[in-house]
């Protein structure tokens, strides 16, 4: 039965009582109705509680059925009624207060694409987005969601992925941009190809996400549990001290009205949803409430280089001429043999040269993982690796990525590249150590003189190169104590094994790095590191607006029990205090909604 029928029914039998004891002047028959249905509703709380702690839980039930018993043992079966009241509502409260704060959450599985227009030979057919295959020609009509993930194959339009990433602004995409499933288009007819089917797509990624953010208990809840232990012996106490020194049964019903806090208890999970929630809303997925206080409690933060520290786009960063053509000279002519090519240097040394013309060229050979050769003015001109580009063994290599340029076999020069820093990165880790991340760890598969020239730059304690996943793993298993939990950020596959070992994965999913996603523990929609910081502070403020409303509320409880130990709050008066003391701390738990402060 849920909570609303209950409040429902306690309220029915609330009214029926009053019709009894002041229409129909029947107090008797309504104190009956009362003690049975108040007696019915002890006994499911009983085995509630009982089923609670086979789980290996702890609840706070015990003060309620005691409060209900000993209020209907005394005669005042309206302050039973007002209990009983109180925690039906205060459940329902509950139910509503989280139901508001996974709003955001709820959008995604609410708006989650069902349709697709597949073009066929006839024209365009009407299929389930399940239905959708790799290849499949689809046309997303203006306003309408994109199925699937994939590529714009004709036309081009705005696109609102606001839904995913918080991205706020539409972002234009032309023929050969990605689109995103979810990802609402504009005004303009746009034709995809699928790249993935709707199962592998990045919204229904979310939509997993966020079924499995709502299936995972918080591990503070059950921290929270525990303070019923001691709160129940406190209570208990001072209830039988007053009805020690006073003589009188009354009240010690009196002190356990004013101690049933079920409500005030489950204040904290509302706070974890509501910090979730603003998680969502500023483009960060969290999978369950434990993540939360992991990453509020995190003490070392390890980061992937490539496409997590860095942009993950490599740029040329010097040229280095040998023999008599000058610098611009000899990367014009490299990118011109390259302009034919879809290999990440060539892209990179075209947009290198930019608006200068690019010379003439004829036979063009490319040779997969060697380099591409063609003829520039009756000559022979040879652009990829050392060896394909006839670089004398004498020559010292550098250490970083590289092309090597020749003409007709004599060696002419070489332009190294470098992954750039992300702009959003020394600002991050500042930020990321003024939150109280002590240990900053960079883990990367590149060689240990690339590690070691991106990270000089940033306030990194420690640089691993070289690392292979499985020497990540080791690496973060291998965490001083004094630094755990742990955090681990990347963005790519063969970060998965690494993401699932930490104590909190995040994986920078704007790429669709599927594994990555899954494996993690939270998933950042924009491709911008700021947000883990982010995603730390709202943590930090979360947890402390859920540890403030519980402390504060036991805190207030205690006083009042201690009032009502003399006898001037009668046992109707404490329901109804009682009452007023859930709901507000209920309510103060949605703090963690908009925060302490605002995000930067």
């Amino acid at each position: 039965m849920g909570h609303k029928v209950k409040f429902g029914l306690t309220i029915i039998v609330g009214v029926m009582a009053l019709l009894l004891a002041f229409i129909f002047k029947r107090p008797d028959w309504a104190q009956i109705l009362v003690t049975i249905v108040g007696g019915f509703v002890a006994l499911g709380m009983l085995w509630e509680m009982v089923q609670t702690i086979r789980e290996g839980q702890y609840g706070i039930d015990l003060l309620a059925i005691i409060a209900i018993v000993s209020t209907l043992a005394v005669g005042e079966y309206w302050a039973s009624l007002m209990v009983l009241l109180m925690l039906t509502g205060g459940d329902s409260l509950e139910d509503y207060a989280a139901n508001r704060a996974s709003s955001e959450l709820q959008a995604l599985l609410e708006n989650s694409p069902q349709v697709a227009h597949r073009q066929n030979k006839t024209g365009l057919e009407n299929i389930k987005v399940d239905a959708v295959n790799i290849g499949d020609h689809l046309v997303v009509k203006p306003n309408e969601l994109v199925p699937v993930d994939g590529h714009v194959l004709a036309g081009f339009g705005d696109f609102d992925e606001s839904s995913l990433t918080g991205e706020s602004q539409p972002v234009s995409k032309e023929i050969g941009d990605r689109l995103l499933s979810g990802s609402v288009n504009g005004a303009q007819s746009v034709t995809m190809i699928a790249t993935h089917t709707a199962e592998d797509s990045q919204y229904q990624a979310l939509v997993k996400l966020v079924q499995t953010a709502k299936a995972k208990p918080a591990h503070f809840v059950r921290m929270a549990d525990r303070y019923a232990v001691p709160f129940t012996a406190i209570s208990l106490i001072i209830a039988g001290i007053a009805w020690f020194v006073s003589k009188d049964p009354v009240r010690f019903a009196e002190v356990l009205v004013v101690a049933s806090p079920c409500p005030l208890i489950l204040a904290a999970p509302i706070s974890l949803v509501a910090g979730m929630s603003r998680a969502s809303k500023n483009g960060i997925v969290i999978k369950s409430g434990d993540v939360v206080e992991k990453m509020a409690t995190a003490k070392a933060i390890a980061f992937d280089k490539t496409g997590t520290l860095t942009q993950g786009k490599l740029t040329v960063e010097k040229v280095y001429p040998v023999g008599d053509l000058s610098a611009e000279a000899l990367s014009l002519l490299a990118a011109s043999v390259e302009q034919h090519s879809n290999h990440i240097l060539a892209r990179s040394l075209v947009a290198y040269v930019q608006d200068q013309k690019l010379e003439a060229v004829q036979d063009i050979q490319e040779v997969v993982a060697q380099g591409v050769q063609a003829n520039v003015n009756g000559q022979v001109v040879r652009v990829g690796k050392a060896k394909f580009a006839d670089v004398p063994e004498i020559v010292a290599l550098p250490a970083q990525t590289a092309v090597y340029v020749s003409i007709d076999g004599e060696f002419m020069g070489y332009l190294t590249f470098t992954d750039q820093l992300r702009p959003e990165t020394k600002s991050t880790l500042e930020r990321l150590r003024q939150q109280g991340l002590e240990h900053l760890v960079m883990l990367t598969g590149d060689n240990k003189a690339i590690a070691k020239t991106i990270g000089q730059s940033l306030d990194l304690d420690e640089i691993h190169g070289d690392c292979l996943p499985e020497d990540k793993i080791n690496l973060i298993q291998e965490t001083a104590e004094m630094y755990q939990p742990i955090m681990m950020v990347g963005d790519g596959v063969n970060d998965a094994p690494s993401l699932a070992t930490a104590d909190v994965g995040i994986a920078m999913g704007a790429h669709g790095a599927t594994a990555a996603s899954e494996s993690a523990d939270v998933v950042i929609l924009k491709d911008d590191l700021t947000r883990v910081a982010n995603a730390v502070q709202i943590s930090q403020e979360t947890m402390q607006i859920a540890k403030r409303d519980v402390l504060t509320g036991i805190v207030v409880l205690v006083i009042l029990m201690l009032i009502a130990t003399t006898g001037v709050i009668p046992a109707l008066l404490g329901a109804i205090l009682q009452e007023a003391v859930d709901t507000m701390t209920i309510l103060l738990a949605l703090k963690a909604r908009s925060g302490l402060k605002a995000i930067e």
